[in-house]
């Protein structure tokens, strides 16, 4: 059985317009699927929808069975219990994910005590092993601090052992390396790559980089103006693709990539 199965999915806004149209998509367990497309394609409103996070004025039609629980139409409570538990989400600005005001190890802390009744000693520990599995150096001052207290990379990477700390079926990962630099994205990839490995984890990568994605899945789904236009092998599409607007993709990564390998040459 698949992780997610979406059927038809279709997301529209309060006055009717459509912004996603029909998508249907599948990932397997410990498959790797990314999704890409530029600013609008409908790509992360996909991948809110899936676990039902659309934001007030939208609304989703079809079919979206993650780990054979129907998401679309499902009450609150169903949602809570498939979040963390069969999926979870690392979006592009940790900031989304991390309360400003509450220290970073309680906020690891919270979902391991829920999902998986630690307290005590034995919730402290696996707190720190969940900052030192994304290899955060310090992990007990990691633990400590605020999250304005720790570098834009190190946000991300607290975010990372949030979203892993439940060990889910299914890791959603929304652009989470579009805002560091080109070092800092390199090594997240890296650890990305090792982490979901290491679990035998599904992934669905969301980006506007075909370079990025290349790099973490197994296959790839092009996103335009909330249609679905090519998908395939991610080692084919770059290889031979098909679409005009695939083939724009392409062309870029592959002068982004020329450009990165003339700065580390330089």
């Amino acid at each position: 059985m698949n992780i997610l199965d979406v059927r038809d999915l279709t997301i529209r806004t309060a006055d009717g317009r459509i912004l996603v149209d029909g998508l249907s998509l599948a990932i397997a367990p410990g498959e790797r699927l990314g999704l890409i497309g530029e600013s609008g394609s409908g790509k992360s409103l996909t991948t809110l929808a899936v676990l039902g996070l659309l934001p007030d004025g939208m609304t989703a039609t079809g079919s979206a069975e993650l780990a054979g629980t129907q998401i679309v139409g499902a009450s609150e409570k169903q949602l809570t219990g498939v979040r963390g538990r069969d999926a979870a989400i690392v979006f592009q600005e940790p900031l989304t994910a991390l309360d400003p005001l509450m220290r970073v190890g309680r906020q690891i802390a919270e979902p391991l005590a829920r999902r998986r009744g630690l307290r005590g000693t034995g919730l402290k520990r696996a707190v720190v092993a969940a900052l030192e599995q994304v290899r955060l150096p310090e992990p007990d001052r990691i633990a400590r601090a605020f999250p304005h207290e720790i570098s834009g990379g190190q946000r991300q990477r607290v975010a990372i052992a949030m979203a892993l700390a439940c060990d889910p079926k299914l890791l959603i990962a929304d652009e989470p390396t579009t805002a560091l630099d080109v070092t800092v994205q390199s090594d997240m990839l890296d650890l990305l790559d090792t982490l979901v490995r290491e679990r035998d984890m599904a992934v669905l990568f969301v980006s506007h980089d075909l370079a990025v994605v290349s790099k973490v899945t197994d296959r790839v789904l092009v996103m335009k103006d909330g249609h679905a236009v090519e998908q395939g092998d991610v080692r084919e599409i770059v290889r031979a693709p098909r679409e005009e607007y695939t083939k724009a993709l392409v062309a870029s990564a592959r002068q982004l990539e020329s450009a990165l390998d003339l700065r580390s040459a330089g």
